[in-house]
């Protein structure tokens, strides 16, 4: 895997202190929408986090006033000039265009560790499609969340319609995305779709960190098994996500992070773990 320097990138800011990896949205003059860069940058950064395992959380906020505005234009000018040529071949390559889009988002979800995101203002189009992949949300009381895409005249393609209806009411996602409405935040956190909703940016990012610093605080292997289980039994019968929990702990559980916890409690000091192994293409 190529080694991502973060001081050049074009749409984001990165930085990893105290076991958390904080990503921001860069481009608040351009009401952080998401321009061709965003697409590679987002997923390579995540990835190259998840494999170099110095963090154990990661945090994604924005810069400005609004989170982020979704899609850029500028994508779907890209799009719309590949609308040529024999049927098929254009429609076989919309198809890879579309589940690369998709990826930039699963590498939220793949992500050995938790991905928490902190939003404010707009939520908008492709936003959604984002957070929807995180595995904590939290926002302001000036936030709002559109599927945009249905008033631009196409389908939410880039994990909203896939996502969301494991999150929040089937009813209610119909709603959103049939109508194209704005859904504010106490709304959103009524049904679910946020965990707490806070005055400011700023109350929100602290809090959001002090709940990301007590995330690292726990043992990284505890909370990527975690994390692991929860996808799996989200999309798997019971009986299947029992079965795969058994075959993991008879793999995954050691004693040396419980004992760890259980004489970091004896002796009152906080635990130290260790790290989850680099990634072989991070080596």
């Amino acid at each position: 895997m190529h080694t991502i320097d973060f001081s050049t990138l074009k749409t984001l800011s990165v930085s990893i202190e105290h076991h958390i990896a904080h990503i921001q949205l860069s481009r608040p003059e351009a009401l952080n929408s998401m321009i061709p860069a965003f697409w590679s940058e987002l997923p390579a950064v995540v990835r190259q986090i998840d494999a170099d395992a110095k963090a154990r959380v990661i945090v994604i906020s924005s810069q400005g006033k609004h989170f982020s505005a979704g899609m850029d234009l500028s994508v779907f000018t890209e799009m719309g000039k590949s609308f040529n040529g024999e049927p098929a071949r254009r429609a076989e390559r919309m198809r890879r265009m579309v589940l690369e889009l998709q990826d930039s988002f699963n590498a939220l979800e793949e992500a050995r560790i938790p991905v928490l995101v902190a939003m404010q203002g707009g939520v908008i189009g492709g936003a959604v499609d984002m957070v929807s992949a995180a595995d904590c949300r939290y926002c302001t009381e000036d936030a709002y969340f559109t599927i945009k895409e249905t008033e631009l005249g196409m389908t939410a393609d880039v994990g909203t319609l896939q996502r969301l209806p494991h999150l929040i009411p089937q009813g209610l996602v119909r709603e959103l995305a049939f109508t194209g409405r704005n859904m504010r935040a106490q709304e959103a956190q009524s049904c679910g779709l946020v965990n707490q909703v806070f005055s400011d940016q700023s109350s929100m990012l602290a809090a959001v960190m002090a709940i990301a610093a007590k995330i690292a605080m726990n043992s990284p292997m505890a909370v990527s098994g975690c994390k692991e289980m929860l996808n799996y039994s989200r999309d798997h019968s019971v009986n299947d996500s029992l079965n795969y929990m058994a075959t993991w702990q008879a793999g995954m559980f050691q004693m040396p992070d419980v004992q760890e916890a259980m004489t970091a409690g004896q002796q009152k000091r906080l635990p130290e773990y260790a790290p989850l192994h680099k990634k072989m293409s991070s080596m």
